[in-house]
């Protein structure tokens, strides 16, 4: 394997077409303000480097990042890419990871609006997130021990797994289809609308006007604290907490120890509300 280390690139297309190279302590940044630094590569590794311009891993297969900066000016850096690892590395450039497949992304800083677009195969571990848009329209996703901060995540993902993740995110997971959440804090306005099989398992929950729209949706053992819950929604919900409101469950059974209001004006709301015990 070839090793280059200790320097500065700025032109375009510096290291196009490598093939087995390890980076260390290397610098992309510069006058020449060049482009797609190491596009086109194959077992590409790096070690301490920062990413400044823009573009520098597309189209690569076998990238590894670890202890890197990819800077908030290196836009859009990892697309079309595939068998990909990053560890203890800050994502920082807008569109940091889109139509990408088989990544593993570890203990990793992720400050990047409109991430994840399109990719297939990701697996978050211990990371930190913010942004809007997070892994829209990604399929077969693996979260755990992710803490997340931002808005309009998760939208039309299919086939995702959370565990041990807390997610301060509005508007997430709508469309989504067959996602799992276990053991959870989600806060967030207007959660999962028009979702199909989603299932979510002894998590906290709170938002505004929550699961509406939805088919297939399954709560066991969570808390809910929201208003105008379910409308509209084939649900089956097992909840521990009392609820401020439901709204036009259209089918299913809700079973919570007490619900403050409910509101049935709709004729084809044929869901049905347990209530174990009274306030």
């Amino acid at each position: 394997m070839e090793i280059i280390e200790n320097k500065t690139f700025d032109q375009e297309r510096a290291l196009y077409g490598k093939r087995g190279v390890l980076l260390k302590n290397c610098r992309f940044a510069g006058p020449a303000d060049g482009e797609s630094a190491l596009k086109e590569c194959a077992g590409v590794q790096a070690e301490n480097c920062v990413f400044e311009l823009r573009y520098p891993l597309w189209h690569g297969a076998g990238v590894r990042l670890e202890h890197c900066e990819l800077a908030p000016s290196c836009r859009a850096p990892l697309w079309y890419s595939e068998d990909i690892y990053l560890r203890e590395t800050a994502l920082h450039g807008v569109k940091a990871l889109r139509e990408c497949r088989g990544a593993r992304i570890e203990d990793c800083d992720i400050d990047s609006a409109e991430f994840g677009w399109f990719s297939q195969g990701v697996k978050l571990r211990g990371c930190t997130a913010a942004g809007e848009y997070f892994f829209l329209r990604g399929k077969d996703l693996d979260f755990q021990d992710l803490r997340f901060d931002g808005k309009y995540s998760f939208q039309y993902i299919e086939n995702a797994a959370f565990a041990n993740c807390t997610l301060k995110t509005k508007d997430a997971f709508w469309h989504c289809r067959n996602v799992t959440v276990r053991d959870s804090e989600i806060d967030g306005e207007y959660m999962a609308w028009y979702s199909d099989g989603l299932t979510l398992i002894n998590c906290k929950i709170r938002g505004t006007q929550p699961f509406c729209y939805c088919k297939n949706l399954t709560l066991i053992g969570c808390e809910l604290e929201g208003d105008l819950c379910f409308e509209k929604s084939d649900v089956q919900a097992q909840l521990r907490s009392p609820l401020a409101s439901i709204k036009n469950p259209k089918s299913g059974i809700i079973t919570l120890p007490y619900v403050q209001e409910i509101v049935l004006d709709d004729p084809e709301a044929r869901g049905q509300i347990v209530q174990t015990r009274r306030p």
